[in-house]
């Protein structure tokens, strides 16, 4: 089967409000004048981000829910994206499970797929998201102030606790799977901080590392606290037995928002919270400078680094 009949056959679907989608050398897609568009790319790669026992479906459902994750960082809503993926061969069963976990997690968000690209090589998985948002209200890096609270949703440390036990041949509980393989990018979550939360960004190579980012860019400091931080029971016994906070602090893959907010708006969160029905936890607060000070732990974790 060539190129085109692959697209044709297994991805060719899209939202209702597409100009043009899959089938011309350009997707053409309404703009509104009161809108902005945010877009974000990522690359997953067979062997890194995933192992090679992991489902089709799985793979398809995440390579698209991590790049969503981006969008909810921003406090948008997505609207499109494009596909790129290279197949070392052509395998029509897993191709075709491929397609129903996008086409899955595409639904879920209501999001359209209108173009891409397949190629023949290692396998890896390109998307390109595309969202928006009213004018002027996109939830940036470099918002945060002195005297914020930091705050994160739901849990930390799950997903890298599973890709631990994978990778020590231990099997995974299939909760602690599902937060590996099927993350769930907190849009709604990133919707309603708009106008109430001061800095926002998604946490995909660990909460050391991207609370960080969200510092350098404010140019300010932070203080949080190792005990405060939000765990599952399975990743709280391992802490308790083996004393690595890491996979909590840099395991990343965790898809949760850390996101900072004015003291006067904590009573905001906790409606947000009851809202969403997502646990909002206060782990630290924002300071003048001096980078990130982690109180009541002294080791040393290495975050994800993509080199």
């Amino acid at each position: 089967m060539n190129e085109f009949s692959i697209i044709d056959r297994y991805f060719n679907w899209h939202q209702s409000s597409v100009v043009v989608g899959i089938g011309d050398d350009c997707a053409v897609i309404d703009n509104d004048p009161d809108k902005q568009t945010v877009t974000s790319v990522d690359t997953l790669i067979g062997g890194v981000h995933f192992t090679s026992d992991t489902s089709p479906a799985d793979i398809a459902y995440k390579s698209l829910a991590v790049n969503l994750s981006d969008i909810a960082a921003m406090g948008a809503t997505p609207s499109h994206f494009t596909l790129a993926i290279t197949l070392p061969h052509f395998d029509e069963s897993w191709v075709s499970e491929f397609s129903q976990g996008l086409k899955e997690a595409a639904r879920k968000y209501s999001v359209s797929l209108v173009g891409g690209d397949t190629t023949r090589g290692p396998l890896s998985i390109t998307i390109n998201v595309f969202g928006v948002i009213n004018k002027g209200d996109s939830i940036l890096r470099s918002g945060a102030m002195k005297g914020d609270l930091i705050f994160v949703s739901k849990t930390l440390g799950d997903a890298a606790y599973a890709w631990s036990q994978i990778q020590s041949n231990e099997k995974p509980s299939i909760s602690l799977t599902e937060s590996l393989n099927r993350p769930e990018p907190r849009i709604a979550l990133g919707q309603r901080l708009v106008g109430i939360a001061n800095s926002c960004i998604d946490i995909s190579d660990g909460l050391e590392q991207d609370l960080s980012h969200i510092l350098q860019s404010s140019k300010v400091g932070a203080i949080i606290d190792i005990n405060k931080l939000p765990l599952s029971e399975p990743v709280r016994d391992y802490i308790s037995n083996t004393g690595d906070w890491c996979v909590a602090l840099a395991g990343g893959d965790d898809y949760e928002l850390c996101f900072s907010v004015n003291k006067a708006n904590k009573d905001k969160i906790r409606s947000i919270e009851r809202e969403l029905n997502i646990p909002l936890t206060e782990i630290g607060r924002v300071t003048t400078g001096g980078g990130l000070i982690v109180n009541g732990f002294s080791g040393e974790c290495k975050s994800y680094s993509h080199f």
